[in-house]
């Protein structure tokens, strides 16, 4: 029995398992800024697709790193009312760097950069964490968790046959709902003022 041995071993040891997911997260990041022209491009942005089982152990990792960003995303918004509002290098910005509003503003700003060192840690790409932190962070910054959908497909991969499932980020081009109870209110009026209309007609014409 596996007790306190969580997650799915995939046919591989550890260390693979790791930067196999290390490698799918940053790829799945790294399609919501890319150049269409490139040869094996994703379809769409913010997609891949992959077996059931990788998309299912994968997810709990980019939600894990989404949330890493949206909270460096808030520090960060609130640092930067510390910060000098002077061009780099100007020298009112040489007089922000040597006074105590900058060590207040680094004491600030700490958080979010040990944030952006967890990001690095389990991504290991520069790219990736730009986009996490930069376009993800301010896309999902009103929502709490659920950033991934996962959606099984019915062919199954050729060779040997495994489940795929697709795994994209959700809040672009979602489904809209329609309203049932509107439908089928209108339906009914629809039907009642005909049925008014046909008796109305059988009256007429029984006279």
């Amino acid at each position: 029995m596996r007790h306190r041995m969580k997650g799915r071993k995939l046919g591989r040891n550890g260390s693979h398992r790791k930067a196999m997911f290390r490698n799918m997260a940053a790829s799945l990041i790294k399609t919501l800024d890319q150049d269409d022209n490139i040869e094996g491009a994703a379809k769409v942005p913010g997609r891949i697709i992959t077996t059931t089982q990788k998309a299912k152990e994968l997810r709990p990792q980019i939600e894990r790193l989404v949330t890493i960003a949206r909270k460096a995303a808030v520090i960060e918004e609130n640092a930067r009312e510390l910060e000098s509002g002077a061009e780099k290098g100007s020298d009112e910005w040489k007089q922000w760097r040597q006074s105590e509003k900058w060590n207040e503003w680094a004491q600030a700003v700490a958080p979010a950069v040990a944030l952006r060192r967890r990001a690095y840690a389990a991504l290991r790409d520069h790219d990736a964490v730009s986009i996490l932190f930069s376009v993800l962070a301010e896309r999902f910054a009103d929502r709490n968790g659920g950033y991934t959908r996962l959606v099984k497909l019915a062919t199954p991969r050729l060779g040997d046959a495994g489940q795929r499932a697709l795994m994209e980020f959700v809040g672009e081009n979602d489904r809209v709902k329609r309203s049932k109870a509107k439908t089928s209110l209108a339906v009914k009026e629809t039907e009642t003022a005909d049925v008014g209309a046909d008796s109305s007609e059988g009256e007429a014409g029984t006279e």
